[in-house]
């Protein structure tokens, strides 16, 4: 992976002429992280350890160590916080020529207690404002770079830190010819969106995109959507792809007959499906096409997301058929920091293989819990084979799964002991 022309240039410089097309190029605000040395009060911890935090490079990291070519785009202070930044990134074989330096604004940091973040005790210190990220906009970005490979991830997140960088999103989700197909998260995240309207902008930015991750929760909160799966996919119909993460009960996948430009296999049987095909084959069952919209409906982001039937919608024919749901596996959970980029990047990931829309589930549930059992904001992913092994149990099989500390690494004998016994836990041997 490797590109021509000058990579750390200065504002304005010239962008490459020719760059090496990927798999996957993400583009965001990465941080460094400090991990607290022990539970408590941020004021009481004494120590904390260093890592590396950010939802674009986190997907970037994973889906490199699954085995794909992957870019990381963004900006980093030219300080030792940029430096630790780009390189540990780059030690997980992503690709981070087109990172540039900024030698006015710091690289971001933040702190954080050793709590979940579902819990009041939860505390977190973000030092990220005017940081070097926050100032990405279309003229100052290798828009060459971001726009060479087969999907272009891009986050909520980074639409909320500056006007720039919602410029440089509107643009690259924008339609037009040499496009890549879009995959787009929502992490919607009330506090960062203080100063503007990040409800209409996040679903503006949702529309254009061709793969959409967003959770049941998020789109209650941003868009005011209640009912469920189909309700969020009734108010949010363009995306060829659309995945609505349920939390602890697991997620469901819209597809239309395009499958976000071919990316994932459309469904064809006509009743909701708990059961992953078998690996290589079509799986699945109907969904609504893209442009369809339940009695006309579509979320107003000027009212909150609040649906609203707008002129010239017209109900479809027949009632949209349900998505394709996998429940989520059991899972004994040391943080769930990190689990919602780790379950893009393993939906991506098994999409990328051309696998149908049941397994790229079934995979980003395996590599949530990957996530989810070791702690930090990033966990190396199951090896293929291994997903691929658990992703193909049947439905029962699946049920009985339990996953804890360590299970990446287990061997097969593992595994089957654990698919046999319900009570019995995949661990490190």
């Amino acid at each position: 992976m490797t590109a021509t022309g000058p990579r750390n240039a200065p504002d304005g410089a010239e962008a490459v002429d020719a760059v090496d097309a990927v798999d996957v190029v993400t583009l965001g605000e990465s941080m460094v992280t400090f991990l607290p040395s022990r539970p408590g009060r941020l004021a009481d911890v004494p120590s904390f350890d260093r890592a590396i935090g950010g939802a674009e490079s986190n997907v970037a990291c994973t889906l490199a160590a699954a085995g794909h070519s992957a870019r990381w785009v963004s900006r980093v202070g030219a300080d030792g916080f940029g430096d630790h930044l780009v390189e540990a990134i780059g030690a997980y074989g992503v690709d981070v020529t087109a990172v540039r330096r900024d030698p006015a604004r710091p690289t971001g940091i933040y702190f954080r207690t050793a709590g979940d973040r579902a819990t009041d005790a939860h505390e977190v210190a973000y030092y990220r404002t005017g940081s070097a990220a926050s100032a990405m906009t279309v003229e100052n970005t290798d828009l060459n770079a971001v726009r060479a490979g087969r999907v272009l991830h891009l986050s909520g997140i980074t639409a909320a830190l500056s006007e720039g960088c919602r410029g440089l999103l509107r643009e690259l989700t924008a339609p037009g010819s040499g496009r890549p197909l879009v995959s787009f998260d929502v992490n919607y995240r009330a506090g960062l969106w203080a100063d503007a309207d990040g409800s209409g902008v996040l679903l503006e930015l949702a529309r254009g995109a061709d793969v959409v991750f967003v959770g049941e929760d998020e789109a209650q909160e941003a868009w005011g959507v209640t009912g469920g799966p189909e309700a969020v996919r009734a108010a949010l119909p363009e995306p060829g792809v659309l995945v609505v993460k349920q939390g602890g009960a697991g997620a469901t996948a819209f597809v239309s007959a395009a499958g976000g430009r071919g990316l994932v296999a459309p469904t064809r049987r006509s009743r909701t499906c708990h059961r992953p095909a078998p690996l290589g084959s079509p799986g699945g069952h109907a969904v609504p096409p893209a442009g369809s919209r339940a009695a006309g409906a579509a979320p107003d982001p000027k009212r909150g997301g609040t649906p609203q039937a707008r002129a010239g919608d017209t109900a479809p024919a027949s009632a949209p058929t349900p998505g394709t749901f996998v429940p989520a596996l059991t899972v004994d959970v040391v943080a769930t920091i990190g689990a919602g980029d780790a379950f893009a990047a393993g939906f991506l990931s098994a999409a990328l293989r051309g696998l149908p829309a049941a397994t790229c589930l079934r995979h980003g549930h395996l590599t949530a819990a990957a996530a989810l059992t070791a702690p930090g904001d990033l966990a190396p992913p199951p090896a293929r084979a291994h997903a691929d092994r658990l992703a193909a149990l049947d439905d029962d099989a699946w049920g009985r799964l339990r996953l804890g500390p360590g299970w990446t690494h287990a061997d097969d004998h593992a595994v089957q002991r654990a698919v046999d016994r319900a009570d019995e836990e995949v661990r490190t041997p």
